[in-house]
């Protein structure tokens, strides 16, 4: 009987110290999230760490109150299908420096970004239009500087006409 009640407590104090570390880690995260609203009313749950790689959030949280656990920032010049590509960059740079792009581009950009980027970039002319766009309104520079790179790369060595028929 004596084991089993020390057995009992014993678990008891493991389940109790479980609680309080989700606690204390729930605590934490709580504090490092933020939500976007993109300009058609979707919004995404971010950590902050990923978005403060853009300029235009970060002054705009030094706006918002501190007390405002889960502040919510509405971005009505960006849609949400560019938000959620700009989004996906940033997680994947916010601790990953992009590679830096030479200007003007002189060989192939497949040459000179990671095979991560390269995949990123395969999408939808359209698409990419608002990716620039919205890494411009976002004060991005590195997305920035990407994807106007890629559009650089599309329309090296194509005459007038032929940029003409690709952009409309």
């Amino acid at each position: 009987k004596k084991k089993t009640k020390q057995k009992i407590m014993s678990d008891k104090k493991l389940e109790v110290k479980k609680d309080v570390k989700k606690e204390d880690k729930k605590e934490e995260d709580d504090g490092s999230y933020l939500v976007l609203e993109s300009k058609d009313k979707k919004t995404f749950k971010v950590k902050r760490d990923f978005v403060l790689m853009s300029g235009l959030i970060k002054d705009l949280l030094d706006v918002v109150e501190e007390d405002d656990e889960e502040p919510k920032i509405p971005l009505p010049n960006v849609e949400s299908k560019p938000l959620q590509k700009v989004i996906e960059y940033c997680k994947h740079h916010w601790n990953n420096k992009a590679q830096t792009i030479e200007k003007p581009l002189k060989g192939k950009l497949e040459d000179v970004i990671s095979k991560w980027d390269k995949s990123y970039l395969e999408i939808e002319q359209a698409l990419l239009i608002e990716l620039i766009m919205a890494a411009n309104y976002l004060n991005i520079k590195d997305l920035l500087d990407l994807t106007c790179a890629k559009v650089a790369s599309m329309i090296k060595g194509k005459s007038t006409e032929q940029i003409r028929e690709m952009f409309g």
